[in-house]
Parts: C-alpha cells; sequence; structure tokens
C-alpha cells in the first residue's frame, strides 16, 4: 500500500516504493488516499510501471484511521464514487478495489455494487469487519463473500482465512469467486499456492538471492524475514536480536545462516527426542513454515509474561529501563532496548540548520549553504568548487 499524497510530492518515496523490474508482471499498484485528485495524480505517476491501480479500503489500522484512508472511508460513499469513477474514466489502465465488509450482508452488497457502478473492474473483499483485527481477528466471513460474488458482474477475489492451498481450494468451491488472495499466509509461508511447507531458512536463502539481484530497504527485508521466522525465534531468541539490529545484507544472510545451524542441531537431536520439534504445540515443527495463529483474546493474555495452552509465549516482555523512560509507548522502547543512547526528546536533539533549496540538513561547511545533493546539482550546473563536499567542477575545468 502506497500513499497518494506522499507518492505525489516525494520523488525518493516514489522511486523506493515504485521499485520493481520486467519480471515482475502482471503488477497492480495499491494506493490509499481520500481525495479523489490526489489519487489521480499519483495513479498517473504510476500507471506506466504497471497493469491496474488498486484503491486500498480495506486497512484496518491505527495509522489509516489517523490518516482517514482505508476501512475508515466505508461509510463516505459519495467520497469513494468519486474516487473511483475519476480513475475510471481518466487512467489508461483498470481500476480495482480492496474492501472489507459490513456487518449486515445486504449492506456490504449495495456497497460492492456501488463500487462496481463507479468504474471498479476487480473486486477483492476481505470477509473481516475493519473492528476484526489484531487479538479480535476472528475467521473471515466467505457468506458475505459469496453473496458479493452472486451479486455484481464484475472478477471478485476472495481474501481471509487463506492458510495453506487446501483453504484456498475450499473458499473458491464455497464462494464461487474468480481468485485467491492470501495476506499473511503467504508472507509466513511464500510456498503456499505451490501446496508445500519448506524448511524457514531456504524460503530465506530464495528471498535474499533475489535481494541480491533487486536491491531494497532493509526495513522490508527484515519485515520479510520476521514473518519467516516468527515461530523459530521464539525457541532461539538470539537471532531475533540478530535481525533486528542488521543493517546490511550480508548481516541478513548471516542471522539466516546462524538460524539454519541451530535448526538442523534440533532436527537431528528430534529423532532421538521429538518433544524438541513440537516445543511451541504447532501443527509442524516450527523450523517448517506454516501460519501465526493470534492468541485469543482473553484477560491472561494481556499479562506479557503469559503463556499459551500449547506452551509458547505470547509476547515478549520489554526489559525494565530507568525511570525517565517510564513515560515512553512501546515502540520507542523497544527502539531504546536496541539503541540505549536514542534521545526522543526534540529539545535534546541536535537542531541542524536546513538546506536553502530543501528540507534537508545543510553541510556543515557548504560554501553555499546546501545539503550534499543541492551542492552537487549547483557546483555541477553552474561550474563552481565548493571545500566543504569536496566538488571540484571548477578546478578541473581549468586543467
Amino acid at each position: 500500500m502506497l500513499h497518494a499524497s506522499v507518492f505525489t510530492r516525494n520523488q525518493t518515496y516514489r522511486e523506493e516504493s515504485l521499485t520493481t523490474c520486467e519480471e515482475d508482471r502482471p503488477l497492480i499498484v495499491q494506493f490509499c488516499a481520500n481525495d479523489p485528485n490526489t489519487l489521480l495524480k499519483a495513479a498517473k505517476l504510476a500507471e506506466n510501471s504497471c497493469d491496474a491501480i488498486d484503491i486500498n479500503l480495506g486497512c484496518p489500522q491505527k495509522i489509516a484511521k489517523k490518516g482517514h484512508y482505508g476501512a475508515f472511508l466505508q461509510d463516505e460513499w459519495d467520497l469513494l464514487y468519486k474516487m473511483v469513477n475519476l480513475c475510471h474514466r481518466k487512467l489508461h489502465v483498470p481500476v480495482t478495489c480492496k474492501i472489507r465488509v459490513f456487518e449486515s450482508i445486504e449492506k456490504t452488497v449495495n456497497y460492492t455494487q456501488m463500487l462496481e457502478k463507479a468504474g471498479c473492474q476487480l473486486l477483492t473483499v476481505h470477509g473481516r469487519t475493519r473492528e476484526q483485527k489484531g487479538p479480535l481477528t476472528g475467521l473471515a466471513s466467505w457468506k458475505h463473500i459469496k453473496a458479493v460474488k452472486e451479486n455484481v458482474n464484475i472478477p471478485v477475489f476472495a481474501n481471509g482465512n487463506i492458510q495453506y492451498l487446501e483453504d484456498a481450494d475450499r473458499c473458491v468451491k464455497e464462494t464461487g469467486v474468480n481468485g485467491i488472495m492470501s495476506a499473511e499466509g503467504n508472507l509466513h509461508n511464500p510456498a503456499l499456492f505451490n501446496g508445500v511447507s519448506p524448511p524457514v531458512w531456504e524460503m530465506a536463502e530464495e528471498y535474499l538471492e533475489l535481494v541480491d539481484k533487486y536491491p531494497c530497504s532493509t526495513s522490508y527485508i527484515r519485515g520479510h524475514l520476521f514473518k519467516l521466522f516468527q515461530h523459530a525465534v521464539q525457541i532461539h531468541e538470539d537471532i531475533r536480536e540478530e535481525v533486528a539490529k542488521a543493517k546490511t545484507v550480508q548481516c541478513f544472510k548471516s542471522a539466516t545462516q546462524q538460524l539454519k545451524e541451530k535448526c538442523l542441531h534440533d532436527i537431528e537431536h528430534s529423532k532421538e527426542d521429538p518433544s524438541i520439534a513440537h516445543k511451541l504445540g504447532l501443527p509442524h515443527p516450527y523450523w517448517i513454515c506454516q501460519p501465526y495463529v493470534r492468541p485469543d483474546p482473553s484477560p491472561v493474555n494481556k499479562d506479557s509474561n503469559a503463556t499459551s495452552e500449547k506452551g509458547g509465549k505470547l509476547k515478549r516482555p520489554l526489559i525494565e529501563l530507568s525511570v525517565e523512560d517510564s513515560n515512553l509507548s512501546k515502540k520507542k522502547l523497544k527502539k531504546k532496548l536496541r539503541n540505549p543512547g536514542k534521545l526522543f526528546d526534540a529539545a535534546l536533539k541536535i537542531k541542524y540548520e536546513r538546506c536553502s533549496l530543501c528540507a534537508n540538513p545543510k553541510g556543515q561547511k557548504c560554501c553555499y549553504a546546501l545539503c550534499k545533493n543541492c551542492c552537487r546539482k549547483k557546483t555541477y550546473v553552474e561550474i563552481l568548487d565548493c571545500s566543504g563536499h569536496h566538488f571540484s567542477f571548477k578546478s578541473r575545468s581549468r586543467t
């Protein structure tokens, strides 16, 4: 999901988020937005690099509520009609939508018929309401999806409850949909649609080979590996820290190799002690790619040190920090644990003067009060020198 507003105004965000290759087709670029013109502008910038534009109307996260997009637009039908219809009329590629359902099947059907009328050419229906998230996720309703499929004339994809290939086959039979989408199930097991569950390190190694071929942000790599290693790092917590602190592809490869060695060691010993393979009470041994099922939202799970009936920890406890850190959020506390010297108080942070041409900090010794990138452009175009950034276009031209 790409943020349409940021996509239109930030070239760096555009280049990093729309990183693709010729083999990555067919490709659908998904945007979140709450303004028809902004969405269209973003879609225009992306349409030549993809085969369709998708509008995310299903994100239930807090950031979507704060930014007023995703599933938090599903009550504003007039706005959504304008967004879909404008893109349908002005773009050269199809417009698709991903939605969540309402509690009422009838309202859900009316909602999807409105989107179809606006110009949506494919619907992905996540069979959960926007309140069904986190520990309240629960099961997706395939009845809602079936009702939508029976009452619209465009292709419908089903999303929700897809953890194994058998689930996909069963969903098609029960709902009659044209296709299946898997989000978390596919992230935990990228071989899901091949109907196999390989060892986690094999999928990680294959993914890192692709990273070598098609470089990407380390945050993307970290996110993918944590999904693959979801169960394994509960057993080998040191690997969790290795992945969390990794800053290069080589560091991620090293962490994967370490996990592989630990898993192979456990596999060998499990021949004598089968309980090793089922420490977490999972359907498969912890080293096999498999879904992650969120714990039930019962009172016991609110205790960070609580354990499930199957023996696994439900949540990793935060180490106690000093009194002055007690007011930090959990996310900031985790960052503090990884980097004890990190400052969160804006008043204590070093203030850097801004570049006179952009929002980046200027070089401290720059002759023109610019950041390095702006200085390079200026000195190159105007044939100047900058001792602070060590650019010498003027000196070189004399020689």
